[in-house]
Parts: structure tokens; C-alpha cells; sequence
């Protein structure tokens, strides 16, 4: 993959191109202006069934009640790495969703602990679910115990298909 996957920009549709930074004191900001609300923090990825792969990585902050916001970041392979990658099959494909979803989810966690805790204390916020790409029906339900397996292992709760609207529609949005 190219650099870290805080490296490089993430979108977001109402303020454009932003840093990892940015991305935080964006999330910091949203929260601050409305305290009272209760936040879910979830995790996403998606990828085309493409020549040249890519991975949207989604991060939606939800206000319970109140909409959200979401921010979108792409990895992609090196092309050094694209012909390796396409004798890729369907499965490793959305395992390296997985992977990428767990490893923005726990830097993301990471940071926003430190960020909130040492600012604000009292935000009514949790950061628990990554949503992966797979479900009970379709060719991915083969893979549901070891998607959900991994999730957990790295100390999030899953959410699959049709629960799974961070990796389903929102990473999926971006993936033409």
C-alpha cells in the first residue's frame, strides 16, 4: 500500500481534502457543537472488482437523531504491487477490507482518546463497530465467521450486511 494509512488526504463532501489532522479537529468540531447528542463512530471499507484495486475507507460520525457526517480516504496499491494483486481472489480482497477498516478504526480510536480525553471529558460518543462488506446471503456469507472473528480480535463489534451502511453504501459510493 502506498504510505500510512493516516498519510496522504481524506474527503469529506462539505469541506473537501483534509489531513489526518484536520480529520480530527473535524470530528472534535462536530461533536463540540452539539455535546448533548449521543455519537456512534463507525469504520468501513469497500473495493471495485477492478484491474487497478483501490479500498474507500469510510469514517461515519452519526448524531443519534440528527444525521451525520462521513469522511472517505482511497488506499491504493503501488503499481509495482498491481500484478501480484490481481491473482487476488474475491476472498483476500475483503480480507484486506477488513484489515484496512481495523487498521483506521484503531488509530482513529487511538487518537480521538487522547484528543477527547484530554479536551473534553464529558463527550457521549462510542467508537465500537466497523461495518465489513459481507452478509448471510451472496457468495460472502462463507466468510461471516472469520470476518466477524478478526473484527473482534481487534477489539470492535461487527456489523455485517444489511447493518453494514459504512462499508455497503457509503465506501461503495466510491468505488467507481
Amino acid at each position: 500500500m502506498e504510505g500510512n494509512i493516516k498519510d496522504g488526504t481524506f474527503f469529506s463532501p462539505s469541506k473537501g481534502d483534509m489531513t489526518f489532522s484536520d480529520l480530527i479537529k473535524e470530528i472534535f468540531d462536530y461533536i463540540s457543537a452539539k455535546p448533548e447528542f449521543f455519537y456512534d463512530i463507525v469504520v468501513g471499507c469497500d473495493s471495485p472488482s477492478t484491474d487497478k484495486p483501490f479500498f474507500p475507507i469510510a469514517i461515519v460520525v452519526l448524531r443519534t437523531g440528527a444525521g451525520g457526517r462521513f469522511f472517505l480516504k482511497k488506499m491504493h496499491y503501488p503499481d509495482a504491487y498491481l500484478k501480484r494483486f490481481m491473482h487476488i481472489n474475491w476472498k483476500q480482497r475483503i480480507l484486506q477490507e477488513v484489515y484496512l477498516s481495523c487498521d483506521l478504526a484503531l488509530l482513529l480510536r487511538e487518537t480521538l482518546e487522547k484528543e477527547f480525553g484530554q479536551a473534553r471529558p464529558n463527550f457521549n460518543y462510542q467508537f465500537a463497530y466497523i461495518h465489513a462488506d459481507v452478509g448471510e446471503q451472496g457468495k460472502t456469507k462463507e466468510m461471516v465467521k472469520e470476518v466477524i472473528g478478526l473484527i473482534r480480535a481487534n477489539g470492535f463489534e461487527p456489523r455485517i450486511k444489511p447493518e453494514s451502511f459504512a462499508a455497503s453504501v457509503v465506501a461503495d459510493r466510491y468505488t467507481k
